[in-house]
């Protein structure tokens, strides 16, 4: 007998299996930036994702190369644009440790200080931009008006507003102005008055909650596969932050300031609660570091450096607790005033990965709460 074969029309244009490939950006109001996701959908559900990166790739690491101890510290402050201090703050400390280079104190309070109001102006970016992606406008002009004061704070010491540039290896480029710390400690408590802006309106409102409770979740497998860290991390309940576990600059006098915020669920709400409780607790460590710097005797910021700076031959690596998540620094020195091998471990890279594990088996309507929630900058991750 001839095998027959069934075959069914009329269905109104595509069987429901029929996959469709979608390109989100690299030009797209929902990506941050110059990102690509490709994704394959099974109507509005998406059944595969592809984060495609390179867009802004400048060759910063090949350019570390080509560039002196000084010189570098330009180049290592840009690829996260939102955290320009603390991105200085690891290659100063890679160099320093090459060359067993013992910084002031004073100098290493003030690093503690700066690190974390640039940790607070990264924050606020975010807790005023997600729920923007979400639909409510209103968080975002509070959060620009929060990051104004302390800018303000940052440029009177550095003059520049994204760009600080202050780090240098050996300690900081010049002493505190008079009266500066007078006036941070008023920005300080100023923007803390105001924080119950992201406590109420944005976690106390309900179609923020709707739209990323239970949505995007990560579990601590996830995590460790993809090494990702910061915020993101201990959203999923993976207790481990730098500043506690592994102590660098004054943090390993501030234990009783310092609160590592962490929450089990994993979802996108859990990374917003613990962007907001990580901030709270970088405006207290900032007022710690303050009390700590009225009671230092006036000294020294910097160490004296040779005309030609050279690092002695061998190799290190330095990790800290940038505020997207650890930022490593690996040098090789063969003995020369430029760096032969400078790797850099950005945050965002590792982070953004994860969206291969997110996003299968959610909607396209929550393909945005998802990403948005990753907290990344393009520019860390294409370096």
């Amino acid at each position: 007998m001839t095998p027959t074969k069934e075959t069914t029309v009329g269905i109104g244009g595509a069987a429901e299996s029929t996959d469709m490939v979608l390109n989100i950006g690299p030009q797209h109001p929902s990506t941050h930036g110059v990102l690509r996701l490709r994704l394959v959908l099974d109507g509005e559900r998406i059944q595969h994702a592809e984060p495609v990166i390179g867009y802004m790739h400048r060759g910063a690491e090949k350019l570390f190369e080509a560039r002196d101890y000084r010189q570098i510290i330009m180049l290592a402050n840009r690829h996260d644009w939102l955290s320009a201090f603390s991105n200085e703050l690891g290659v100063v400390l890679a160099v320093e440790r090459m060359l067993g280079m013992e910084v002031p104190a004073r100098a290493v309070w003030m690093r503690t200080l700066l690190a974390e109001l640039n940790r607070v102006l990264n924050h606020l970016m975010f807790l005023g931009s997600y729920p923007l992606e979400l639909g409510g406008i209103t968080p975002v002009f509070y959060a620009f008006r929060e990051r104004e004061e302390l800018q303000a704070v940052m440029e009177e010491i550095s003059g520049g507003r994204m760009h600080f540039m202050f780090n240098r290896v050996g300690g900081l480029k010049e002493d505190l102005p008079a009266g500066w710390t007078s006036r941070a400690r008023a920005t300080v408590a100023d923007v803390r008055t105001r924080m119950d802006v992201y406590d109420n309106l944005v976690l106390g409102n309900e179609i923020f909650r709707g739209r990323t409770r239970d949505v995007g979740r990560m579990s601590p497998e996830t995590v460790h596969a993809y090494g990702v860290s910061g915020p993101i991390a201990r959203a999923s309940g993976v207790d481990f932050d730098l500043r506690r576990d592994e102590p660098y600059l004054a943090y390993g006098e501030l234990g009783d300031v310092l609160k590592v915020a962490t929450r089990q669920e994993g979802d996108c709400l859990a990374r917003f609660e613990v962007l907001l409780e990580q901030t709270h607790n970088s405006l207290d460590l900032a007022d710690a570091c303050l009390d700590r710097l009225a009671q230092l005797p006036p000294g020294p910021v910097n160490q004296r450096l040779p005309k030609v700076l050279k690092a002695p031959e061998g190799h290190t690596y330095a990790w800290t607790e940038n505020p997207l998540g650890i930022n490593g620094y690996y040098l090789v020195s063969k003995g020369d005033k430029t760096p032969y091998r400078l790797k850099l471990r950005s945050a965002s890279y590792n982070n953004i990965q994860a969206l291969v594990e997110l996003l299968p088996g959610t909607l396209v309507a929550d393909m945005v709460a998802i990403l948005g929630s990753l907290f990344f900058v393009v520019g860390d991750i294409d370096k």
